[in-house]
């Protein structure tokens, strides 16, 4: 299995605590709004947000969930995911890196925002399939992903596209921009 390599992110934290501007950028702000407003339930039991990074998008799931789970692989991160979500209860904040330390439980909301991408084709297959293990009939899968020029080993359309070929995952949700593309799939077998 391909992925990024961890030193990759370990850099980009290294030069810049929010290196993508997750926390000051306009494009992240709307990016972040329509993700929490496609959500098809208004209520969620048990969430998983892999790839957290500083906690941005799940300061903004949180009141949607009564238990959220954020991870992040860099520590810098995952301290300021701590410190921007401590007030939050229903939110844990752990360090795991994913497909390798895939959680245990079952969630009715799995949210892919900036980080499938990251994955080779296989990779992100064996990530699809241990989400549709991690999840029941009617839970949701989220994924929103840049759309521009990357050096990563997917695109954004190409990770989307390989999440869809999933038999047990049916769009209900998608969004097109320019800079960015957002599915919600719906867990159906």
């Amino acid at each position: 299995m391909t992925s990024t390599q961890h030193t990759y992110f370990q850099n980009m934290y290294a030069l810049n605590a929010d290196p993508w501007n997750f926390a000051t950028s306009s494009y992240e702000r709307r990016k972040y709004a329509l993700t929490v407003n496609s959500l098809p339930r208004e209520r969620y039991v048990n969430a998983f947000e892999p790839g957290c990074s500083i906690g941005v998008l799940s300061e903004l799931l949180a009141p949607r969930c009564e238990r959220l789970l954020a991870t992040d692989i860099i520590p810098r991160a995952l301290e300021q995911a701590i410190s921007r979500l401590k007030a939050l209860k229903n939110v844990v904040v752990e360090r795991r890196t994913i497909p390798e330390s895939w959680p245990d439980g079952l969630f009715d909301l799995v949210v892919l925002s900036e980080v499938a991408y990251y994955f080779d084709a296989e990779t992100l297959g064996y990530v699809v399939t241990l989400i549709v293990r991690s999840t029941t009939p009617g839970s949701h899968v989220v994924g929103v992903h840049w759309r521009g020029e990357t050096d990563y080993p997917l695109s954004g359309d190409r990770a989307h596209q390989l999440i869809d070929k999933n038999a047990a995952l049916q769009r209900v949700v998608h969004h097109e921009e320019e800079k960015f593309v957002l599915d919600v799939w719906e867990r159906t077998t």
